[in-house]
């Protein structure tokens, strides 16, 4: 694997984070802010076409916004978050490939659990996806300590796992290191990650570019949202699109032997 690639990916879902710190946000607003949030990403990515991104996508969003995720197929890959971002049960595995397939009419051979759950591979598997980006190699105080995995792709129980792209300190460099580091800093560990990895597996989410100041969450969660942040990604794919080749996470996995 001699070029250096560029595996962006946006977890393309309803906005429910609220409901983790106690406020009730209507399903039709977590819609809402999701598309909003598409909205905003796919005129960055319009303006830098050799720019494409693996779209992780909860079938409940899908459904809601079937034109939206047929376009954005025409020219990314189209993967699978489950089918809701809150409830989850094994049979979801297979009812959001089928849906998310019978929408764009392309295959879905990826997943990603949405907060990054933990999942049996053998599930995956028997769900009929060939790869799984559902670790970030990191600590991650309150959520998870993934310290032991690797920190570059590995296969488990015949499935290929593609982790969320971390410093060789294992500082992460997924959507919160993103929003809170300087812009210097951040670019600084991606050229580090891709000179020692040959790639860089990075996620974001889609309602971060927008307004988030109506939302009682953290703030780290939304500092640098809306248009500041369109322009911040802008910034980074600029830079990223001059050092690597953008390639979706599916044309990856076919590299990793």
């Amino acid at each position: 694997m001699k070029r250096k690639y560029l595996l962006l990916s946006f977890d393309v879902e309803e906005f429910d984070m609220p409901l983790e710190y106690g406020q009730q946000i209507p399903v039709p607003l977590q819609m809402e802010t999701g598309k909003k949030g598409w909205d905003a990403v796919n005129q960055v990515l319009t303006q830098l076409p050799s720019t494409q991104a693996t779209l992780f996508t909860t079938a409940n969003y899908a459904l809601q916004f079937p034109d939206s995720i047929q376009q954005a197929a025409k020219c990314n890959e189209i993967a699978s978050h489950t089918f809701y971002h809150t409830a989850y049960e094994t049979g979801d595995l297979l009812k959001s490939r089928l849906a998310l397939e019978g929408i764009c009419g392309k295959a879905v051979t990826g997943l990603r659990m949405p907060r990054l759950r933990p999942v049996d591979m053998a599930d995956v598997e028997a769900a009929g996806y060939t790869y799984d980006s559902s670790i970030n190699p990191t600590w991650l105080p309150g959520r998870y300590n993934n310290l032991h995995l690797s920190r570059t792709w590995y296969r488990e129980k015949n499935m290929l796992r593609i982790p969320a792209s971390v410093s060789v300190a294992r500082i992460p460099l997924f959507w919160l290191a993103f929003k809170n580091m300087p812009l210097a800093v951040y670019k600084k560990l991606c050229a580090q990650a891709l000179k020692t990895d040959g790639y860089l597996c990075l996620y974001f989410h889609p309602w971060e570019f927008t307004n988030l100041d109506a939302f009682q969450i953290p703030g780290y969660t939304k500092r640098w949202a809306g248009e500041v942040l369109v322009d911040r990604l802008y910034n980074l794919l600029q830079y990223l699109q001059t050092e690597t080749e953008s390639i979706t996470m599916q044309e990856f996995s076919k590299l990793c032997k």
